[in-house]
């Protein structure tokens, strides 16, 4: 399919009100709204969150120090 047919679509979509088409659409493509922390229990969001908070502290460790301390303890 070339680029101008794609625009066409892409124009069509935009332009359209048709709650129904829209819908479809959405469906097709495989859009979902919804937020994936919504779909965390419990015990995953208190995982992130005090992750978060540690990194907000400076409590943590950076990429390129755990790097160098495999190489080290690898011999690389």
């Amino acid at each position: 399919m070339d680029i101008a047919t794609k625009y066409k679509i892409v124009a069509k979509i935009i332009n359209s009100n048709d709650e129904g088409l829209l819908s479809a659409i959405k469906s097709l493509l495989k859009i979902d709204e919804s937020d994936f922390w919504d779909d965390l229990n419990a015990i995953d969001k208190a995982a992130i969150d005090e992750g978060l908070e540690q990194l907000d502290s400076g409590d943590h460790v950076s990429h390129e120090s755990v790097n160098k301390e495999i190489k080290k303890r690898f011999n690389f």
